[in-house]
């Protein structure tokens, strides 16, 4: 359906969303000399952050807010367009809305990809521990989000299994407050089309909150269309001491892929970067989630309590590898989250304990003719049903105005239950594991030291662990050399020196860290997986902003990692070895990003830029990406406090870039960058 056509089916839905009674636009800035940008590393002002992640502004740790003001501004189409504007965070686009994520990590494909990182909806798992998805972001609602939170390293006791290089948490609008709503259309030289529509409102006496978003994307490469809707809905119930908001989020893609070209540099031929090697690639999933979150006062104290469902399906074919099979996956869930807080300003105590059951599925087809190791036919067909059961405390322990102490422990079981529905053995390169049972436990302490005694902010120093139990897919989806055994669980030690405040007129936030992870689960070059791999992670990164007066606003950040291997790995053959102190591939050293801007009464006017370092592509160190710097600017003129229109040019110069760059089979292949092109858009709100 086109989108113009969907444009024609949502008019009186539009009309409903952008009733009369909304003060003003969510992306209204003050007059010049008004006030400083939104954007500030520390998260003291918003609340929404303490309810929903269980963060508090002087908690040790680096973690990064971006308000619901710049996700309004930038507008992003693309998660990597919003999440890259923070420090050592590099999340790459691929096709469409396809993605691979790096949280002071490199980037990070497959299993690795899936469980390293604990992605979030209003402090909710978006998927069970086990069944990740490496594209998970496209499942968020950021649209029309409220905030987004990025924990930089491990996450707090309060999450587990997946939380190791950090943790994402996207926000949601509360309900409540005033009546009314947004309604925000675009159009994009790149054949890109959007309705993003917001709604607050009240039924009987219950405050809602509803967002939709529609995408219809033509694509900018050959047989590469994308079109995907998302739906919010939010309600607030309230009692004489106690509290319920429930969400509902729904999601469905369909879109046409465009693989990898090939060819060294091939992303500076426009002709190349345009084509399309398999127009017979498409990505097709939905998924929906609900959950209730329950506040009640007990006994000088807080119980928290949060049941939650979550349904996925997906459909894809594996462009990416030589057999190009089709993947179907799915899994259901239903888990509760539950906590008490309690304690005296001095000593305050978190306990908790969740519980988490899901029932998941795996078949991969290939269709091609049987070539090679890669037979036509059925690989993979099984079912697995996982529970996951944890408990933790955490203590809060202030001794002096100027210090605070954070400790606490988290433990985890996972428990899988494998059926597969193929016979056991192996064809070809595929090895099929007979039915079995495998358990995991999990062990994540945390400890932390804040001091706050110099006036312009805070110190602090932090350890903490993150650990994660094998993606079913790491654990029996195998390859003919594989061994069928139990894998060891994936373990990241965490130190981190950092500080955050405000000096003079410029908020700041650094941090340095270094860690170390132990049995690392990843594919190498010949596609085989390794259990047991090692690896060492250092860096330091800086976030600054502030406000020059006279209506100038500007931020930066930037971030310098040093990613190695910590093993070595004699391949043999054509492949690469893996040497101890190499780089890993597709890790940046440097990341960065810097904007300027200037707001009027009425005109507003950004400029930013972002640099992506040089990086080896391949485990042996022998093939590189030189990096880029892309520039954009954007503009908008608020004809009213009901109405505005902007536009939004990305890749100002036109620069000929690589969104992703890697090297397979001994050949450098690219996700080529967009070329230049401008979204132009209304908001209008009442």
């Amino acid at each position: 359906m086109s989108f113009a056509s969907r444009m024609i089916g949502t008019a009186a839905l539009a009309v409903v969303f952008a009733a009369p009674g909304f003060a003003q636009t969510p992306s209204s800035a003050p007059a010049a000399g008004g006030g400083e940008m939104s954007r500030a590393p520390i998260a003291s002002e918003g609340d929404v952050i303490v309810i929903y992640s269980d963060r508090q502004d002087v908690d040790p740790g680096a973690y990064s807010v971006i308000s619901e003001e710049d996700i309004a501004e930038i507008y992003a189409n693309h998660p990597a367009e919003i999440l890259n504007t923070a420090p050592g965070v590099n999340v790459q686009m691929n096709s469409g809305q396809e993605l691979l994520m790096a949280i002071r990590s490199p980037v990070l494909p497959a299993g690795a990809g899936q469980g390293s990182f604990l992605i979030l909806e209003n402090g909710v798992p978006i998927r069970a521990p086990a069944f990740g998805n490496v594209n998970a972001l496209f499942e968020l609602h950021h649209e029309t989000a409220g905030a987004i939170e990025i924990v930089r390293g491990p996450g707090s006791v309060r999450y587990g299994s997946n939380a190791v290089h950090g943790l994402l948490n996207i926000i949601a609008p509360e309900p409540g407050g005033e009546d009314g709503g947004t309604v925000t259309v675009s159009a994009n030289t790149l054949q890109r089309y959007r309705l993003d529509a917001t709604r607050r409102y009240v039924v009987g006496e219950t405050p809602m909150f509803a967002a939709l978003s529609l995408t219809d994307d033509g694509g900018w490469r050959d047989a590469s269309g994308v079109d995907q809707q998302k739906l919010t809905l939010r309600s607030l119930f309230k009692g004489a001491d106690w509290s319920a908001v429930a969400s509902l989020s729904a999601v469905n893609l369909n879109q046409e892929t465009a693989g990898f070209i090939q060819g060294r540099e091939a992303y500076r031929n426009e002709a190349i970067s345009v084509a399309n090697a398999n127009p017979e690639a498409y990505r097709d999933a939905w998924a929906a989630r609900a959950n209730v979150r329950f506040e009640k006062d007990l006994e000088g104290g807080v119980l928290t309590v949060t049941p939650f469902a979550i349904t996925q399906r997906m459909i894809f074919i594996q462009h990416f590898l030589p057999d190009q099979s089709t993947e179907k996956n799915g899994h259901d869930s239903f888990g509760v989250m539950s906590r008490y807080d309690f304690g005296s300003d001095m000593v305050r105590w978190s306990v908790g304990a969740d519980v988490q059951a899901a029932d998941g599925f795996l078949k991969e087809i290939q269709s091609r003719a049987t070539f090679g190791v890669f037979p036509k036919g059925v690989h993979y067909d099984y079912d697995v049903k996982t529970l996951m059961a944890a408990a933790y405390a955490e203590l809060d322990w202030r001794p002096h105005p100027y210090w605070s102490v954070l400790a606490g422990v988290r433990a985890e079981r996972h428990t899988y239950d494998y059926v597969t529905q193929k016979a056991p053995g192996t064809t070809g390169r595929f090895r099929v594991a007979p039915s079995r049972e495998d358990e995991y436990d999990l062990m994540t302490p945390k400890f932390g030291l804040v001091y706050s005694g110099f006036g312009w902010g805070t110190v602090y120093a932090n350890y903490a662990r993150g650990e994660r139990a094998p993606q079913t897919s790491d654990q029996y989806r195998l390859q003919n050399l594989q061994t069928i055994e139990t894998l060891k669980v994936e373990t990241l030690d965490s130190f981190e020196l950092g500080a955050r405040g405000k000096l003079g007129p410029v908020n700041f936030d650094v941090a340095a860290y270094t860690m170390a992870k132990d049995n690392f689960f990843f594919r190498d070059s010949d596609g085989l997986n390794v259990p047991n791999g090692k690896t060492d992670h250092a860096g330091v990164e800086l976030a600054v902003d502030g406000y020059l007066g006279a209506g100038f606003e500007w931020r930066a950040n930037a971030a310098w990692s040093d990613q190695t291997y910590a093993f070595s790995r004699n391949v043999g053959g054509t492949a690469e070895d893996i040497v101890n102190g190499a780089q890993i591939d597709t890790a940046p050293e440097w990341l960065a990003d810097l904007g300027v801007g200037w707001r009027g009464e009425a005109l507003s006017i950004f400029a930013s830029a972002e640099y992506v370092g040089p990086y080896f592509t391949n485990a042996a160190n022998t093939a590189r990406y030189d990096g880029h710097l892309i520039a954009h600017l954007r503009g908008a003129w608020k004809f009213s406090d009901s109405l505005e229109a902007f536009v939004i040019v990305r890749n100002l110069t036109d620069e000929r870039y690589a969104d992703r760059a890697d090297f397979a089979s001994g050949a450098d292949r690219y996700f080529p960058g967009e070329p230049l092109n401008a979204t132009f858009g209304v908001r209008v709100a009442g």
